[in-house]
């Protein structure tokens, strides 16, 4: 492969530092002459690009689970991408597989990558899906819902942003345990797939003026598990509305990514020890011991029709930003993709 490869690899990286929503100024495409791989390291070309609401945090300037992005370095991501060169015996040349890389067409990294795993595509399935529903979007639901949240059969299941990458996800695997699933998204088309992927209850938050009745009327007998992805004024209204040991899975507080100097104030926290509830925040990684029971159920519900992926995918490796940025306002569901090639 090594003899196909252009004598350049293109970079999307950070121009500026946003403030609030990013702007297409904010990135620029650079280019430099093609990396080349050290003793035990493997070049990746990227395939397809994951964009996460996380990528948010990491172009601050600030502390995080990540390091920020120097401005005029390389963007942070997922990448599902291939090895074209391999000075490493257990990583050769053709394999797929998915990492914490960054938005660069061709990248070097070591055995020691973060998130590194090889991924072996079932016949007819899209590469993109295990950047997706089969991939780190669906490892991430499962553990919020069940090494997090402990969901089980019969429990009620709120599920915010449920329209979007993790939480479509998450209302289809809690239905598939036997959960009664009450989803929020914001508008009526999200509302309508919500309804079409099984959920028992959706709120359309914008259709609404008192979301703790909605919540009331969709949840009468309050809530065992509350997988999160927003945060702010949202998790302070679920909060009285939790059962009595209910769980509460911190996946993401999407709700401040764009305002993170300005943190909302959660003033129901006394709810946790009325209630007794557990809230924990997580990263998918942190729980490698449960990710091969996670791909199993994974792949054998999408086998069984069971899982649907959300996705809305874009292509060339230079909409990486615009496809990003409209994730950052709120106007997509499902999982956001760019397919590089």
């Amino acid at each position: 492969m090594s003899s196909s490869l252009p004598a350049i690899a293109r970079h999307i990286i950070l121009r500026r530092r946003p403030v609030g929503v990013p702007q297409a100024d904010c990135f620029a495409l650079s280019e430099t002459p093609m990396p080349q791989p050290g003793q035990g390291q493997m070049l990746v070309r990227m395939l397809v690009g994951s964009v996460d609401p996380a990528i948010r945090g990491f172009l601050d300037d600030r502390p995080s689970y990540m390091p920020p992005v120097a401005v005029g370095a390389p963007v942070n991501g997922m990448s599902l991408g291939q090895i074209v060169v391999s000075h490493h015996p257990d990583w050769p040349e053709g394999a797929f597989v998915r990492v914490f890389g960054t938005w660069s067409d061709h990248f070097v990294i070591g055995p020691d990558a973060l998130g590194l795993e090889r991924v072996t595509p079932a016949p007819g399935v899209p590469l993109r899906a295990y950047m997706g529903a089969l991939g780190p979007v669906g490892l991430t639901a499962w553990v919020g819902l069940f090494a997090v949240g402990a969901a089980k059969a019969g429990e009620t299941v709120l599920i915010s942003a449920a329209a979007g990458a993790t939480g479509s996800t998450a209302l289809q695997l809690a239905k598939a345990a036997g959960c009664r699933v009450v989803a929020m998204a914001g508008g009526a088309h999200k509302a309508q797939i919500l309804r079409d992927l099984g959920a028992d209850a959706v709120v359309d938050y914008r259709a609404v003026s008192d979301l703790g009745a909605a919540l009331d009327a969709a949840a009468p007998g309050g809530i065992d598990v509350y997988f999160d992805n927003i945060g702010g004024p949202t998790l302070d209204i679920v909060l009285p509305r939790m059962r009595e040991q209910g769980r509460i899975a911190l996946c993401g507080m999407i709700a401040q990514y764009n305002d993170a100097d300005h943190p909302y104030g959660v003033r129901n926290l006394w709810q946790m020890v009325v209630k007794r509830l557990t809230m924990r925040g997580f990263l998918t990684y942190d729980h490698a011991d449960r990710l091969g029971e996670a791909q199993a159920m994974l792949d054998r519900l999408h086998r069984a029709g069971q899982l649907r992926p959300l996705e809305n995918v874009h292509h060339g490796f230079e909409r990486l930003p615009e496809a990003f940025i409209a994730l950052m306002q709120g106007t997509t569901t499902g999982k956001t993709l760019v397919e590089i090639a």
